[in-house]
């Protein structure tokens, strides 16, 4: 049974080569697997010591979103004797990042330091990315600095690292840092750092930032910015409050993806500018453009903030029907506050009663706030107020809300019950602070 690992039982090098290109360019997950089998059968991966053909193969797992079998491949390159390199540990590190498997990261982490890669480009930005995805900032920031001779890919783990961790005012600093380093920035860095931008809402930074992307571009002589670069610059400008300055970098794009639009009409929303909002979603559907979940809940919401009803209703009756996107929780909540603002609570609870995704706290507690706002529904009211109590019975503030509701129709009965029940539960309204107080 083992002949079949002895060299002259082997495929040619050509084989191997021929093997190792369908694998590259295999596009369907469960192609990968018959490759794999395929390599084993020729018998590549156990009598070969290269860590490459092993890359290769962890390397078409990830790509399609199978880091578990990512995982088990490195395992079994490690039994197999082959010792990992600097392309393996990053896609490793990827795979573990994936699955947020820290132990892993770590005992990872720990191999590259025995081999020396600790500080290689490649590995030493997998590893700063892997501490910040598991909120170890201090650790990712240490290893940063531990390194004299970084280049732009630590940076960038960096600085996406602090972005996406809720970090921004930090990220901006790294990018400071950066641009004071003499490194120049490339696409990835202005992502994230449009991305921080958005977040901190400094409409100062976003016009620098801005200026920052236009000004790579003529130093790389290329005329089109990115397209992903391109939206994320809109919803930067969107957050900064500023939609007229995500309109004009909208309105130069050549060519747009449904990002883009989404974007877009997100920002018109945010700022009260619902028929503009309404109107860009048509433009949207007339260019050939499919809508996707996010998409409606910016229009949904939109529709709610301008007290558009009818035009509402209309989308989100389309959406599963027409466009094939389910309704989630957001989109509920969304149709849940249009019709709450206008007084059509029964309604409201018409559309989410006996559905699962709006069994949410947020769904309820705004079907809750729009029975507090227009009072007289007692019975809607108690409804959700029961249901919220379910799914947060520690929560006091569908009680606290429910006696409001009962005190504007008088029933004071109800308010003392209410009162005494939340006294027996040792459930208490949680005072009031200002921030200033609060850092005291």
């Amino acid at each position: 049974m083992h002949d079949r690992w002895f060299p002259s039982r082997m495929a040619s090098e050509n084989q191997l080569q021929i093997a190792m290109a369908d694998l590259d360019s295999c596009a369907n997950p469960k192609r990968v697997a018959q490759h794999h089998a395929r390599l084993l059968r020729l018998g590549f991966l156990h009598s070969l010591s290269c860590a490459f053909h092993w890359n290769c193969l962890m390397r078409g797992y990830l790509r399609h979103s199978l880091s578990p079998a990512a995982l088990r491949l490195y395992l079994l390159m490690c039994r197999a004797g082959t010792s990992p390199d600097c392309y393996t540990v990053p896609i490793v590190l990827k795979a573990t990042t994936h699955l947020f498997a820290p132990c892993l990261g770590k005992q990872l982490h720990c191999s590259a330091m025995k081999r020396g890669l600790e500080l290689n480009e490649f590995c030493h930005s997998g590893l700063i990315s892997l501490y910040s995805k598991l909120g170890e900032f201090d650790r990712a920031r240490e290893l940063f600095e531990r390194n004299p001779h970084r280049r732009l890919g630590s940076w960038n783990a960096l600085i996406s690292g602090l972005a996406q961790g809720g970090r921004a005012s930090d990220a901006i600093k790294v990018f400071l840092q950066l641009r004071r380093s003499g490194l120049l920035p490339d696409d990835v860095t202005m992502l994230s750092v449009a991305s921080a931008t958005g977040s901190v809402g400094d409409l100062d930074v976003a016009q620098q930032v801005h200026a920052c992307v236009l000004k790579s571009r003529l130093r790389t002589n290329e005329a089109a910015t990115p397209l992903l670069l391109q939206n994320s610059l809109i919803d930067m400008y969107g957050k900064c409050g500023r939609p007229d300055l995500a309109k004009a970098v909208f309105s130069r794009m050549c060519w747009r993806d449904v990002s883009s639009w989404t974007s877009m009409i997100m920002a018109l929303a945010l700022h009260g500018c619902a028929r503009e909002a309404v109107d860009l979603f048509r433009g949207m559907i007339s260019d050939g453009a499919r809508p996707n979940h996010v998409t409606f809940v910016a229009v949904l919401s939109a529709c709610a903030h301008g007290g558009m009803v009818e035009e509402g209703m209309g989308f989100f009756e389309r959406m599963e029907g027409e466009f094939g996107v389910e309704p989630g929780a957001a989109h509920y909540g969304c149709v849940v506050d249009l019709l709450g603002r206008v007084g059509r609570v029964v309604k409201a609870r018409e559309v989410i009663q006996g559905v699962a995704a709006a069994e949410n706290c947020v769904v309820l507690g705004t079907l809750l706030g729009a029975c507090e706002k227009h009072h007289g529904f007692v019975e809607v009211a108690e409804w959700a107020a029961a249901r919220l109590a379910a799914l947060e019975p520690d929560n006091d503030g569908a009680y606290v809300v429910l006696s409001n509701i009962y005190a504007a129709n008088g029933l004071w009965d109800e308010v003392a019950r209410l009162r005494r029940l939340m006294r027996d539960r040792s459930m208490a309204k949680v005072p009031a602070y200002s921030l200033a107080s609060h850092l005291l």
